[in-house]
């Protein structure tokens, strides 16, 4: 029986990576661009590619490398050679003992065994390689850079980064060779998303809507908050998605009140909220959300009162984002068009009025960029938006003496008159999640 092919992705052409690739190369010129791929983590577990390795060449195996040539335009991607023992078990994956086919599915110049990366890099003059930390399972940059920083804290701990052991590896590869950071191209290529990532990202942000509806559907008095989590797994799983794209906040009561719970043990109550913020990963990309509903199928007036005002500012911010306005520009129009709504609406407290017109007189609903990590890399709150940009509308309202927090999050793409909702599925309006809980 004749072996299968090995894996490879099929959500972007050749085309598309040698295109992310010749972009690297006009940006370091005669330097040479040197990208680790993520290791073996030894876990029954189905790997997971670091997004920066992925993004440049799309291939899923552990300890692969690639080596870009800013002279020549050329690509050489390493790979661990054949290993038939794995293959049997595990089924075929690209290796350097079939150069072709790697060559064919990649579009990458030559395929060689990851052996020969040393000799390769050993005149050279200029290397770029990353030294961000690179995101892979269910990490973004910010996450990862705060477990650095544990472990450089930790007197028993204190080992090196991949990222600097990969570096001092280049450099006794190279010795000559002058070190520089790879990581601000790759965050400013990555920050605008073509339209086939895009479209994964619909289908992320499809899947997301789709399990915070289910979950609504389902939440009563006396379910536990990881029950809503296990139903959204369900809608990823069965939709094919290869797992949680972060960690699931799933926060009822005053576990809202911590903006990034996850235990999601407690025991949901009559009269409480839940705030949920869970999405998949699909394909080395997620989405992100944030809806809060009442446990008990009905807001009560002060969460119709602070939720219901979110809700509305939020809308208004759907109707004005669009290109070539700054998020300064953009969240003063918003200001402006909310304050109406603000001054009409019946405040319980001072406290609640202070603090709404704390957040609409702030830039706090422009968030983090979504991408393949939900905290994802690059800038873009200083320049004009640009259509491609996709990022997290999260207006959010605090009240510290209640320890009150409020916040509705969408997903949204800048589109070259406006802006798309990519969790748009997820119901916004008060009474159109009472309906759907009172239909369940």
């Amino acid at each position: 029986m004749a072996s299968s092919q090995p894996h490879y992705q099929t959500d972007f052409p050749p085309g598309e990576f040698e295109r992310r690739r010749e972009r690297i190369c006009q940006k370091i010129g005669d330097a040479r661009a040197v990208v680790a791929g993520g290791p073996a983590t030894g876990a029954f577990d189905r790997f997971r590619q670091t997004n920066e390795f992925y993004y440049l060449c799309g291939v899923e195996v552990p300890h692969a490398y690639l080596m870009l040539n800013g002279k020549m335009r050329w690509t050489t991607l390493y790979l661990p050679r054949r290993d038939a023992k794995l293959e049997r078990s595990e089924g075929a994956q690209l290796n350097s003992s079939d150069p072709e086919y790697a060559c064919s599915v990649t579009g990458v110049d030559e395929v060689k065994p990851i052996e020969r990366l040393a000799e390769d890099i050993r005149e050279a003059s200029r290397i770029f390689t990353p030294c961000a930390p690179a995101e892979g399972r269910e990490a973004s940059r910010d996450t990862l850079l705060h477990a650095r920083h544990q472990i450089e804290s930790d007197p028993w701990d204190g080992r090196p980064s991949s990222e600097q052991w990969f570096r001092q590896k280049l450099a006794a590869a190279a010795p000559q060779a002058e070190f520089h950071d790879l990581s601000p191209v790759l965050d400013e290529m990555r920050l605008i998303k073509s339209s086939r990532e895009i479209e994964l990202m619909r289908r992320a942000g499809r899947l997301t809507a789709q399990a915070v509806i289910e979950a609504m559907k389902i939440t009563q008095p006396g379910h536990f908050e990881f029950e809503l989590g296990a139903v959204a797994d369900y809608v990823y799983l069965r939709s094919g998605a290869r797992g949680p794209g972060y960690r699931p906040i799933i926060a009822s009561g005053p576990n809202i009140w911590n903006a990034h719970y996850y235990r999601n043990d407690r025991l949901m109550l009559a009269g409480d909220l839940v705030l949920m913020d869970y999405a998949p990963d699909v394909n080395c990309y997620t989405s992100d959300i944030g809806r809060m509903w009442p446990v008990d199928g009905t807001y009560s007036p002060v969460q119709r009162e602070l939720y219901g005002f979110v809700v509305e500012y939020h809308k208004v911010l759907l109707k004005l984002i669009r290109p070539k306005q700054t998020v300064a520009e953009l969240a003063k129009e918003a200001a402006v068009a909310t304050e109406p709504i603000w001054a009409e609406w019946a405040w319980s407290k001072p406290a609640y009025r202070e603090a709404a017109k704390k957040m609409i007189d702030s830039e706090v609903a422009f968030t983090h960029p979504v991408g393949m990590a939900v905290h994802d890399v690059g800038a873009y709150k200083q320049a004009p938006l640009e259509p491609g940009l996709v990022f997290a509308l999260d207006p959010q309202l605090w009240v510290p003496d209640e320890e009150l927090y409020i916040r509705v999050e969408d997903t949204v793409v800048v589109t070259p008159d406006g802006v798309e909702s990519l969790t748009r599925l997820a119901p916004l309006e008060l009474d159109a999640v009472e309906q759907l809980i009172a239909g369940h």
